[in-house]
């Protein structure tokens, strides 16, 4: 399916039913990331899957910054009538995810962040050399995205008042310091380092995902 924003035409899919949960994929990547998680997670949500703006079938707009993206995230939510959604966002996803919320408070029921970054800085040096390799090569306007941006400050973390779980890997690209960054910022939040993982290995092409989101939901619904 499509919805038409204008120029952009956001490709989604929903599948399921229950409570309304969002998937934000990352970086050069689209919904089928999910593919794995999908079965699990229809069984507990109302799942909506996205493919952001220059990413999958959507359109391949000229210009992509996380404002736009977070902007993108929030007409879907308003344009859908979707209530108090679980937003799930993987990398770039869940930095997406974080200023959407920063922009429009209590937009989501909560949130559940990934491998999200708040500067260009806090990947590590060896991802960042990597990308910027690349992106003399390429010119790829996805990869000039994670080399400028985000600039997220403490102070618009400390904004967020809906409840988040932060998450990375061991042996995430992100730098430790900076998740745990995020989550002593954010007033009502959660960390959770997952031992022997990478950035994407429990997450893309995985079902160990849809485990930690339904029981972090069922978690807080029990509060």
């Amino acid at each position: 399916m499509f919805l038409d924003m204008g120029p952009l035409k956001l490709h989604y899919e929903i599948s399921g039913e229950g409570k309304p949960l969002i998937l934000l994929h990352g970086n050069g990547e689209d919904m089928t990331i999910f593919d794995e998680a999908l079965p699990l997670l229809e069984k507990h949500f109302m799942v909506y899957r996205i493919d952001t703006r220059c990413h999958g079938e959507s359109t391949k707009m000229k210009e992509i910054h996380y404002s736009l993206l977070a902007e993108d995230l929030y007409a879907f939510i308003k344009l859908l009538k979707i209530e108090k959604p679980v937003i799930f966002g993987f990398s770039d996803g869940g930095i997406t995810a974080l200023i959407m919320e920063i922009k429009h408070p209590g937009t989501a029921s909560h949130l559940i962040v990934s491998g999200a970054n708040t500067k260009p800085s806090a990947l590590k040096l060896w991802f960042r050399i990597s990308a910027w390799n690349a992106y003399q090569r390429t010119r790829d306007k996805l990869i000039n995205l994670m080399l400028s941006e985000p600039h997220i400050r403490k102070r618009e973390l400390e904004s967020i008042k809906i409840p988040v779980l932060v998450t990375a890997g061991e042996k995430d690209l992100v730098k430790r310091s900076d998740t745990e960054f995020i989550a002593s910022s954010i007033p009502d939040s959660k960390l959770m380092i997952i031992p022997s993982e990478h950035h994407e290995s429990y997450i893309v092409h995985s079902d160990k995902i849809a485990r930690i989101i339904i029981e972090e939901t069922n978690e807080r619904e029990r509060v």
